[in-house]
Parts: structure tokens; sequence; C-alpha cells
């Protein structure tokens, strides 16, 4: 029996591998900050959380770390996820003067194991809420992105986050097929971080490899070329160097993960009932996340597969847009939930 206080609101959650988004309810998104944190080893005190931890990357001494507690969507270090939850939601009902949480939607990948489920469950309790539902982030897409889940016809989303890229066709209200890759935001940041060290022999940081990528970075070639001034240091050398990079080598360098995004989509398709296929035809490919603002990456896989693609409005929120949306309608969607709304639950 779920004893849940009266005063207390309730959320959604995008535990993203890259950002953590709140939904509120009544209220939209409060909450959109980096998935980082920092904390002193010698201490073991917790010194910053999401923007400011995310300005120390790279840029701290050894006793200090600066670490990503979720990797490719999964929890990694259980406490660390637990605490960033628990510090944004203390924030939160600091702001809102409300007494606690209720219920929180958690938008999570879609091929995570039990445990994995579980995992998220008991950290979003222990940083403060009463009842916790999963949800898989394809559908909370879908209904962020107001498409018609509920409907007999195919609607199929593509979201390019962080850790993971989660592809699914849905129709009346359920996963037809789908497929999760560990092919994302962070695997194209790593592949250009890597391509100036081989490239160049020059030593950059996670920061800056994500800079050349949103300031350069594209899928298709521009009409308009582009290069960027970005400083490291000489491998061979040792000090301080600065190179200029261009936007054909930034292409060169996350040309394979690009492919393997496309081929994810390809094989999701080549799978889908016949029915659905032609539906996709006709209404196209959607595509959110982060990794949809890479230029050109829609024109990229309609050109590739045959399919019109369209990025969604807003692609960066969309998931959490969604869980606001079944948190606030959660009857109606009650068997989108893994664990699906308790028979008796009392208001205190």
């Amino acid at each position: 029996m779920i004893r849940i206080p009266f005063f207390s609101r309730n959320i959604g959650v995008d535990l993203g591998t890259s950002n953590i988004l709140i939904y509120l309810d009544k209220r939209g998104i409060v909450i959109n900050e980096p998935s980082i944190v920092a904390f002193n080893t010698k201490t073991g005190k917790l010194l910053a959380v999401g923007e400011e931890a995310k300005k120390m990357l790279g840029r701290t001494p050894a006793h200090i770390q600066v670490i990503r507690p979720l990797v490719n969507g999964v929890i990694s270090d259980f406490e660390m996820s637990q605490e960033i939850l628990r510090h944004f939601l203390r924030k939160l009902a600091k702001q809102g003067s409300f007494m606690s949480y209720g219920k929180a939607i958690v938008g999570v990948p879609s091929n995570l194991t039990e445990v994995e489920r579980k995992s998220v469950e008991d950290a979003v309790m222990g940083a403060g809420v009463f009842q916790p539902y999963v949800i898989d982030e394809p559908l909370a897409a879908a209904i962020g992105a107001r498409l018609p889940i509920d409907e007999a016809i195919a609607s199929m989303i593509v979201d390019i986050g962080g850790g993971t890229t989660e592809i699914a066709i849905i129709s009346m209200a359920g996963t037809v097929t789908s497929k999760s890759l560990k092919v994302a935001g962070d695997k194209l940041t790593d592949d250009i971080l890597r391509f100036v060290r081989e490239e160049f022999k020059l030593a950059v940081g996670e920061a800056t490899a994500e800079e050349i990528k949103l300031a350069i970075g594209s899928a298709i070639p521009l009409d308009q070329k582009l290069e960027m001034n970005i400083r490291g240091r000489d491998m061979v050398s040792g000090l301080p160097k600065e190179i200029v990079i261009r936007d054909t080598q930034v292409r060169a360098a996350i040309a394979k993960s690009l492919r393997s995004i496309v081929e994810a989509i390809r094989e999701v398709l080549e799978i889908a009932p016949p029915e659905l296929a032609g539906d996709i035809l006709k209404r196209g490919i959607n595509i959110c996340g982060g990794g949809s603002l890479l230029r050109g990456i829609d024109q990229l896989i309609s050109k590739e597969l045959s399919v019109a693609t369209m990025v969604i409005e807003d692609p960066l929120t969309c998931v959490a847009r969604g869980t606001g949306v079944v948190i606030e309608n959660l009857t109606h969607y009650e068997n989108l939930l893994d664990n699906p709304l308790r028979p008796k639950e009392i208001k205190l």
C-alpha cells in the first residue's frame, strides 16, 4: 500500500546520459542541467552538480573527480546518480515551497534489463519520490512530439541522445519494433577527440571536442566552408599548440558512427510489418534528442533510406515533455508504464 502525502507534487524525469531534465506538473520543464557531478575524494564532499560541475571537466586536481554517473543511459554509479537527483529535487522543492514528491515518470532506454530498471526506480525513490514509474524513452519522445500513438497508424521515432540512439516504430499505444544503439552524441564527440589526436597529434579534452562538433560538425557537405581554431597539448613536444580544423575533417571523423545510426534505422524498417512500413513512407521519420541538432543529419537519413525525415520541434526536451504529459494523464497512459499504477494509493 503506497501512502502518498496530500501536499506533494508529481514530476517527469528524463534521466539522460548527458543531461537531466525534470518536468514539474502544472509548470513544465524546470530543470535542464548536465548529468555531471564533482566531488572531493579526500573529504567525500559533493562540490558541484550540473552546469557548475561541467565547467570543471578536465580542469581539476587529482583529488577532485568529475564524473558522469550515467553511461549509455544506464546507472553506473548508483550513489552519485541518487545524489544528483536529490540535489535538483531539493532545490526545486525550496523554490516551490511544497512538501514532497508523490509520483515520478522516468524515461529510460528501451533495452534496459529488469535489474537496471529497478536500479533507476530505487535511485529515484532514494532521492525523495514516493512512487516512481518507468517508461521507455521512444514512447515518451513520441508522446512529447504529439504523435498519434493511440491510433492504428505507424509513428517512427529516432531519439539520438548522449549515450544511446533509441529507434522505435509505435502503433496502437505500443512499440511494434525497436532497437537501442550505443552510438549517439557522446560517441561522435569521442570520434572527433580521437581524430584530432591521430591526425594532428594534439591532445584535447572532451569539452573542446564537444565544441568542435557543435560549431562546425555536419552530417553532409555544407554550402559554406567552416573552420575553427583549437588549442591543446602537442603530443610530440608536450607544449601548448593551436591548429585549424575544417568541417570536412570533422565529417570524416564522425562518418562511421553516423553510418551505424543509419544502418540501425534501416534494420528497424526492414522488420516492420508491411502496412506500417507504408505508413512510415507516407508520414516520414521523426528524429529528436541532442544528436538531431547535428547539421544535415535529417537530410542524410532521408537520402540513405528514401524516407522523408524531419526534426521534431524543440528536440532536446522531447522526452521530458512526454513524461510530463504522462504524469498529468496517468490513468490514460497507465498501460505504457513498466510498473502499472498500484490499485490502492492513499493520500495523506
